[in-house]
């Protein structure tokens, strides 16, 4: 499936800001929708160097600094998308793309899925799983500013079992030497952290099932303990309910999917859940634009199963980040706001959702640099045409998108 475009235009460079002073209807600082209405926000070599009312800032500040003035428009921090997948290309068949392409070729397509998403408003992706370390050379070139893209987070290659899910990206391990030698490969890669597929996955159906376990308790204590070992933190592939468990006990920073699967459905274990939130791990659910057409192919029964657990984590406390898996079949590149579109269906409010899609995920990521709007923050914002507190669709209306300072031009 080509990368879609129609919405979001590829953008062809970044300019450079020196200092800037932007000027909205509101300024979201977060976290939980603190707003500031008639806000400016002041941009200064990549950082924000002040945040307040309009009436405040542009008096202090020099009559001869730039000024962005966006009537009707809401200035808020960059989106956050915590699982992508750049080196898929969202097609019926990503397994095929990836194994079969150019080096070059794949490389050239990986940043133009980066520039769609950096030109959605996502500022930072976290990629968790590419082929050779494809993900670590596109970040090299963003931070250069020779390419246009999002900050990335590369997991590079992740572990899994042999020949289980997504041993193709080339993590496959077998034993506690495996597992650490790896680990370092991927560290001396330039990985950001580490992914582990603790249960199997519908996108490789000749692995083991998704509710299946592909790695005993003790080896992910291994893999949480050895990643840790080389200053990274372990993002945790779990759908059953055993490989939750165990990636818990282990001590995981994230758990992706966290789906609940047994082999007889799905089995949700509240006690788990409160050792998910005793211990601070996020979880991403990773659900793509298309999640109508997910919830039909699943049915009424399992679908309203699957709600019923997200709203029972929900109140549990539970600290959910947002991300699209971006990349696997029908997971299109750009189409952040529809992930966030599922949320909302289930009861969560705006201000919930903005903060998952902002601050929860720059917490549960370790970054303390984005995520919110204040001074000596990294100046990654989006300036969007209306008020997501009110109306989410207005996420879809980018007008302006900064990215350590950089103005991205369309």
């Amino acid at each position: 499936m080509p990368v879609n475009s129609s919405r979001y235009p590829i953008p062809t460079r970044k300019a450079i800001v020196n200092k800037i002073l932007i000027t909205a209807d509101h300024v979201i600082t977060g976290p939980a929708g603190q707003v500031i209405d008639d806000g400016a926000v002041l941009v200064d070599a990549g950082v924000i160097t002040a945040v307040g009312t309009a009436a405040e800032l542009d008096t202090l500040v020099d009559a001869s600094v730039s000024r962005l003035r966006c009537p009707g428009a809401t200035v808020m921090p960059g989106l956050i998308d915590c699982h992508v997948h750049l080196a898929f290309d969202a097609g019926p068949d990503p397994i095929h793309a990836v194994t079969h392409a150019d080096p070059g070729e794949l490389a050239a397509a990986m940043a133009g899925r980066a520039e769609l998403m950096l030109a959605a408003g996502v500022t930072t992706v976290r990629d968790l799983g590419d082929r050779d370390a494809l993900t670590v050379t596109l970040r090299t070139s963003i931070e250069s500013g020779t390419a246009v893209g999002p900050r990335i987070l590369a997991a590079t290659a992740p572990l899994t079992s042999h020949g289980g899910h997504c041993g193709f990206l080339g993590g496959e391990v077998t034993d506690d030497d495996d597992i650490r030698s790896q680990i370092a490969r991927n560290a001396a890669a330039g990985a950001d952290l580490i992914k582990v597929m603790a249960s199997g996955g519908a996108l490789t159906p000749s692995g083991p099932r998704m509710y299946e376990s592909q790695f005993t308790p003790g080896q992910l204590r291994l893999i949480v303990e050895e990643a840790a070992r080389h200053g990274l933190g372990v993002a945790a592939h779990a759908h059953g309910t055993d490989a939750i468990t165990h990636s818990v006990a282990a001590g995981v920073r994230t758990l992706e999917h966290c789906s609940w699967r047994t082999a007889t459905g799905i089995t949700y274990d509240p006690k788990i859940t409160r050792r998910i939130v005793e211990n601070d791990i996020a979880v991403c659910r990773c659900i793509s634009g298309d999640w109508r057409l997910f919830l039909e192919q699943m049915g009424p029964e399992r679908a309203d199963a699957m709600a019923e657990t997200i709203l029972d984590m929900r109140q549990a406390g539970v600290r959910f980040i947002a991300g699209t898996d971006a990349g696997v079949p029908g997971a299109r590149f750009g189409d952040y706001v529809g992930m966030l579109e599922f949320f909302a269906s289930l009861g969560f409010s705006h201000t919930e959702i903005l903060d998952m899609a902002t601050t929860n995920s720059a917490h549960a990521l370790g970054l303390n640099d984005t995520g919110t709007l204040a001074s000596g923050m990294r100046a990654d914002l989006i300036v969007i045409d209306g008020n997501p507190l009110t109306e989410l669709d207005a996420l879809r209306r980018i007008q302006h998108v900064f990215t350590a300072g950089r103005l991205l031009n369309k």
